[in-house]
């Protein structure tokens, strides 16, 4: 366990940079919720993360549904849940609503409930369902730990990146999730299922550095920066509490307490143990990879490279399905 690294003061001085003096400051508050809502309350944000690269999505639609062109909402849309006329889906922690938006277009006959502490990025959602005249989405502006649906009354619970910021998992799972689905009921989530508080072992601290030497000097500069990343050092726990006390708070026990109460209808890995770390601030060098051939081998190169260690490890992210077991 790390306490504090180099990657901390460069994590700060960054975030200082690309967010502004008023977001770091924001994190010197003995409030924790108020800590982590300043963490998520921003619609659009200056950074330079793995998600912003279409390979990097396009290898995720791969390792998900099978084709790099088709998205995991497509997918679920075209293959799960034909037998509902109507189906009530509760997303907990939903944000700006941008996956339960399109799961809301693709399939009118749903009601989807948007649930988030963030009036701010509920009212963006809401902006958007507005647009494009959605009329079976809502959006429900409450922490979930304090609020309680119906028991026995959601089709289907989904989670985009959220459940990882809850603790007590089991108590949480069985509570918000499994005591209020149906006796048919099912569970869908997109999640980061690794190590606690990003504490990766040495051995997954070895493999990203391995992993980041394939990257030329020029795409290793650090956004609005002239530093260049030369190593990765991993996150020290204080900071990771200071800056946000819910990230990755118990992410280890998400699959042993899903499975407990679950059982797999489908599941898919789609890595990250190495992509995420590596590409970490440096992703905007590859956003335009698509029409650069020196960008689109270092990407393949970098795929390779975690498709390796995967072999070997389990997967940090997992997209999967999950029927209610019989209570």
């Amino acid at each position: 366990m790390r306490i504090v690294t180099f990657e901390d003061a460069r994590d700060i001085y960054l975030k200082m940079v690309q967010r502004g003096l008023s977001f770091s400051l924001s994190k010197l508050t003995f409030n924790q919720v108020k800590r982590t809502k300043s963490s998520f309350n921003a619609v659009h944000f200056d950074s330079s993360n793995w998600w912003i690269i279409p390979e990097v999505k396009q290898r995720w639609n791969a390792l998900i549904t099978g084709s790099k062109e088709v998205t995991y909402e497509e997918f679920v849309s075209r293959n799960f849940f034909q037998g509902y006329p109507s189906l009530q889906m509760v997303s907990i922690g939903s944000g700006v609503c941008s996956h339960e938006l399109k799961l809301a277009e693709l399939n009118p006959h749903w009601e989807i409930i948007c649930v988030d502490f963030s009036d701010h990025l509920l009212a963006k959602a809401r902006e958007v369902a507005d647009e494009k005249q959605l009329k079976n989405i809502r959006f429900l502006s409450k922490d979930i730990c304090g609020y309680e649906f119906p028991a026995h009354s959601i089709d289907v619970v989904f989670f985009h990146q959220s459940l990882h910021h809850f603790k007590e998992m089991d108590t949480f799972v069985k509570k918000k999730v499994v005591d209020k689905l149906k006796a048919t009921g099912y569970l869908m989530m997109n999640e980061y299922v690794g190590v606690n508080r990003l504490q990766y072992a040495k051995e997954q601290i070895r493999a990203i550095n391995k992993c980041l030497s394939l990257v030329p000097e020029r795409q290793r500069l650090l956004y609005k920066t002239g530093l260049v990343k030369n190593w990765y050092y991993g996150s020290g726990l204080l900071r990771m509490i200071i800056a946000d006390p819910s990230e990755c708070v118990e992410s280890e026990n998400i699959r042993p307490v899903i499975h407990k109460y679950f059982e797999t209808i489908f599941e898919k890995s789609f890595g990250g143990n190495l992509l995420m770390p590596v590409l970490k601030d440096i992703s905007h060098h590859f956003i335009n990879a698509r029409v650069d051939l020196e960008k689109q081998m270092i990407l393949n190169r970098l795929f390779e490279c975690e498709d390796q260690y995967l072999s070997n490890h389990p997967s940090d992210f997992v997209f999967g399905i999950y029927r209610k077991r019989p209570q």
